[in-house]
């Protein structure tokens, strides 16, 4: 990738919430929808924000001083998103039939997560943050704005998406640099935790996984039974993102290791019906979506891929019914 073009496409289409045109009036819906959807956008205000929190992160972590303005642009394109939402769910509360907040779950997993990421090894972070990306991208964002069918939503939404590519672009860039053996040889570098400071990020990282489940249940998985209830949008989002788990043959990270061995703990018939739930409430996704759900076919096309490849690939999904 080349860093300076990203940098400068990254300055070049920054835009703000002014820029939509606020004056019109929401289509006519039934108090059903307009309640989901006031919510969808409630809580879409706030995964926007912890988005930021997890680039602010990346911004801190990386050396290079081209990745770090791109991040400082992502934080503000979070920001300026979870505005936005937050501009659309005022917008679509015509008959204010009840006061919204962030679903609990939500809240939640915010608090943790915010205090897990900065414990958590540079791979580990960017694996949570490719896989909310791609369920926002390829599969939220676009089932929202179908659902709402309105012209409002639909000029946020491509900006919006707009912004968001740019990001997977990104993520899957440095998910290609923490398979490297540059990456690998700086790691080994490092110097080791001590035991206040593993026994710390251990806890920060249980409490994360715990509140994963509810979090992916509440924000994701529920309100697509109804948005994409067929589980299409959603399948295809969770397969880039097996897939970019499985791209390296042997993997070298022990979170890749880790995840790798709770899909095939759950794929393995002796072991499914004892510890199938276990294996379920630690990836933090539904029994739908910790099964493989790629063929030997595709795996094989993954890997003799490039991370861009497979970005640009990707990108194309969201083109996709």
């Amino acid at each position: 990738m080349d860093l300076d073009r990203m940098l400068e496409q990254c300055r070049r289409d920054q835009w703000s919430v002014s820029d939509l045109d606020w004056s019109g009036s929401p289509r006519s819906m039934s108090r059903e929808d307009e309640e989901q959807i006031v919510q969808l956008f409630t809580d879409m205000a706030g995964i926007e924000r912890l988005a930021s929190a997890m680039f602010r992160e990346q911004e801190r972590r990386v050396e290079d001083p081209r990745l770090k303005a791109i991040f400082a642009t992502f934080i503000r394109d979070e920001i300026r998103h979870a505005q936005t939402a937050q501009m659309l769910a005022d917008f679509y509360d015509v008959h204010h039939f009840r006061h919204y907040q962030e679903s609990e779950s939500l809240r939640a997993f915010s608090s943790v997560f915010v205090e897990a990421i900065h414990h958590l090894s540079d791979d580990v972070a960017n694996a949570y943050i490719v896989t909310g990306e791609l369920l926002l991208d390829i599969a939220l964002l676009r089932s929202i704005d179908d659902h709402v069918g309105d012209a409002m939503s639909g000029a946020a939404m491509r900006l919006i998406n707009r912004d968001e590519s740019r990001h997977i672009a990104i993520d899957y860039y440095m998910s290609a640099y923490y398979a490297s053996d540059e990456y690998e040889e700086k790691q080994k570098l490092k110097p080791k935790l001590g035991l206040k400071e593993r026994a710390q990020a251990a806890s920060t990282f249980s409490r994360m996984l715990y509140r994963a489940q509810p979090f992916i249940r509440d924000v994701f998985l529920r309100p697509m039974e109804k948005l994409d209830p067929r589980g299409k949008r959603l399948r295809a989002a969770f397969k880039r993102s097996q897939l970019l788990g499985m791209k390296e043959k042997s993997a070298r990270r022990p979170f890749t290791r880790f995840t790798r061995s709770l899909q095939a703990g759950f794929e393995n018939p002796v072991l499914r019906p004892v510890l199938g739930d276990v294996f379920v409430r630690l990836s933090g996704v539904g029994p739908d979506f910790l099964a493989r759900l790629y063929t030997d076919e595709e795996l094989t096309r993954a890997r003799g891929m490039s991370y861009e490849a497979l970005a640009d690939e990707a990108l194309e999904a969201k083109q996709e019914n």
